[in-house]
């Protein structure tokens, strides 16, 4: 069985910095609906997060300009911007360097 310790890490590492998990599912792909973006969390990536969330953080990284809105007919797709690209990469280095820290 699972700490309650081990699952509060999860949940840090997964539902607060879920801008991560949104900017890997649109690294190197075409833009995507936001439904499309947490059907890719869930189903490729396993996360349990809720639609709402997703809906939520996807809004907010439009508003911060880590994520572009495209109007295609009638719906708005999201594509990463070169700043969602220059934060995400930011952010990996980040983790490593802490991982790196723990384990030495």
């Amino acid at each position: 069985m699972e700490s309650r310790a081990l699952r509060r890490l999860k949940r840090k590492l997964t539902v607060e910095v879920l801008w991560l998990y949104v900017i890997k599912a649109l690294l190197g792909s075409e833009p995507m609906k936001a439904y499309d973006i947490v059907k890719v969390l869930k189903g490729v990536m396993g996360l349990k997060v809720s639609t709402i969330t997703v809906y939520s953080v996807v809004y907010r990284m439009v508003g911060e300009g880590l994520i572009e809105p495209v109007k295609v007919g009638g719906e708005t797709l999201y594509k990463l911007s070169e700043k969602g690209k220059s934060e995400f990469e930011k952010a990996i280095k980040f983790l490593e360097s802490v991982t790196q820290m723990l384990r030495s």
